[in-house]
């Protein structure tokens, strides 16, 4: 491992402040100090923030909650209104890693998290996300796991999240602070474009908290996920689903680079039928843009059923 320095941030000013060029925030540690142990992450100093104030999950004027940043996965999962109003998301943070990780493991960490690509995390070959334009072996190489929507040539990895399914499928905006102010964005916008950019923060920027709205509340939705073994295994292919209301919520995880917001679906389901049938058109029409690559054409069949069973789920 790299040498480092390490740094506990006194306030949050005192955190953006020593933010700069080389440097990462720290919270739990989970994925950062992994990537740092195998030399794919190589900061030249962390920046401690898991004392800042920045924990808890409260109500707000809209019927919402507001979750900090610093609040560990476990505990967003516990809380009775999460729960109550978003139970996906409940669903999917348990869904994800094992008990001890989700103690450590931070809400902004969890959606700052970087792709478990196996070539991603082997130094020893080529990747565009550590380095734009040495190629991606994936895509002539082991991608059983890999993308089917929204990928490219120069990167078909997908994202690991399964909170950040969840969390794209109600709506949830990031709010983070820079040395120039607050800002927002929608995390649906949240990741970026090209391999190398995998968010649209600024440089510098720390995530504060995460907002659900309260028009996007759900207690009837539900999160599946599937994957190679019971437990410990990120997502082949998982659903974020709910049905409150006139707005249909659906998104998906393990099927593309970003969570993937199904809006195709959820536009073809406002007006039904809401049966088998129904929903097996919802699924097709959604997947009618995946591109699989030769190993992984079996996730278009499989999130095409399990879009339909948890719909039936949902609907019953």
């Amino acid at each position: 491992m790299k040498e480092f320095a390490y740094r506990r941030a006194t306030d949050l000013r005192d955190a953006l402040l020593a933010g700069s060029t080389g440097a990462r925030y720290l919270g739990g540690g989970t994925n950062l100090v992994d990537l740092m142990k195998h030399g794919v992450e190589t900061p030249d100093r962390l920046i401690d923030v898991r004392r800042l104030p920045l924990a808890g999950i409260r109500e707000t004027a809209d019927g919402g909650l507001l979750i900090g940043a610093t609040t560990t996965n476990s505990d967003l999962a516990a809380h009775p209104e999460v729960r109550r109003r978003y139970p996906a998301l409940s669903q999917a943070v348990l869904a994800g890693a094992s008990g001890q990780l989700r103690n450590m493991a931070t809400v902004a960490g969890n959606l700052l998290q970087r792709t478990r690509c196996a070539y991603f995390a082997d130094l020893s070959q080529p990747c565009n996300k550590r380095l734009p334009g040495s190629g991606c072996p994936a895509i002539t190489g082991v991608h059983h796991n890999h993308a089917i929507l929204g990928w490219s040539p120069q990167c078909a990895a997908t994202h690991p999240s399964d909170m950040a399914v969840a969390l794209v499928a109600f709506d949830a905006i990031v709010r983070y602070e820079t040395i120039d102010g607050t800002g927002e964005i929608p995390l649906e916008e949240f990741y970026g474009d090209t391999p190398q950019r995998e968010t649209v923060l600024p440089p510098g920027a720390l995530i504060t908290a995460v907002v659900l709205p309260g028009s996007a509340v759900s207690p009837r939705s539900r999160y599946r996920k599937i994957r190679e073994r019971a437990s410990y295994a990120f997502a082949t292919v998982s659903i974020a689903a709910g049905l409150d209301g006139d707005s249909p919520r659906i998104a998906l995880g393990g099927v593309a680079p970003r969570p993937w917001r199904a809006r195709t679906a959820e536009s073809r389901l406002v007006d039904g039928p809401f049966t088998t049938d129904g929903f097996r058109a919802v699924a097709e029409a959604e997947l009618s843009a995946a591109e699989s690559l030769p190993g992984n054409a079996y996730k278009v069949t499989l999130a095409r059923n399990l879009i339909v069973a948890v719909l039936e789920e949902v609907c019953a």
